[in-house]
């Protein structure tokens, strides 16, 4: 090898960074992200500290990787769902059911948008949180008014009541769903359907 010539550093698998990223998660999650040192992801992805910063410029940078990289894949399977010709009841139950499926995939990321949420949206960085709120709202709200409009749901209906029990009931499940266990994310998904549209479906 010629004296003055260097090797070219081998860049990090996507498949690992990948992993980073579920260990930062899980670890934003549980010990909250303002408590979370680089070197506290580090010890749980048993490296040194130094060595994470080769991956990631900053916990900051993890957190919003994280993050962007849940609401994207959520936002990609609730445009399907919008976009399909399907009625508001069926719309209601995809929607719901592809929430859970986003509890399967992502768990962590949902505990922290849940927790961190409200304190990230001052920083710049993160304003793109606030825009996926409000289009969230709009799309539950949507399918809800269209759903009592059709006749699909009761006349009666209190929307912005109905649509706060059904996003906090569904995305509280962040705090026990465990991948894996006993029930499948559409199991669960048809169970609570089960349930809340006894509630709100029109009774023949």
């Amino acid at each position: 090898m010629p004296k003055n010539s260097k090797k070219t550093p081998v860049r990090p698998s996507p498949e690992r960074r990948e992993e980073l990223l579920a260990t930062a998660a899980e670890v934003f999650a549980a010990q909250g992200y303002n408590a979370t040192t680089v070197r506290r992801i580090a010890d749980a992805a048993g490296m040194l500290a130094g060595s994470l910063y080769y991956h990631f410029d900053s916990k900051e940078s993890m957190l919003d990787e994280i993050l962007s990289t849940f609401l994207d894949e959520l936002w990609a399977r609730y445009d399907a769902v919008l976009a399909s010709g399907l009625g508001p009841r069926q719309k209601l139950e995809a929607l719901v059911t592809e929430s859970f499926r986003e509890i399967d995939r992502h768990r962590a990321a949902v505990a922290i948008y849940q927790k961190e949420s409200r304190h990230l949206l001052d920083q710049p960085r993160f304003h793109y949180l606030a825009d996926s709120q409000v289009r969230f709202e709009q799309a539950w709200l949507g399918t809800l008014e269209r759903g009592v409009a059709d006749g699909a749901f009761r006349a009666d209906l209190d929307i912005r009541l109905t649509y706060r029990f059904v996003r906090d009931t569904v995305w509280v499940a962040a705090s026990w769903y465990r991948p894996g266990g006993q029930h499948s994310p559409e199991e669960i998904a048809r169970q609570y359907l089960s349930m809340v549209l006894d509630g709100i479906a029109l009774r023949e």
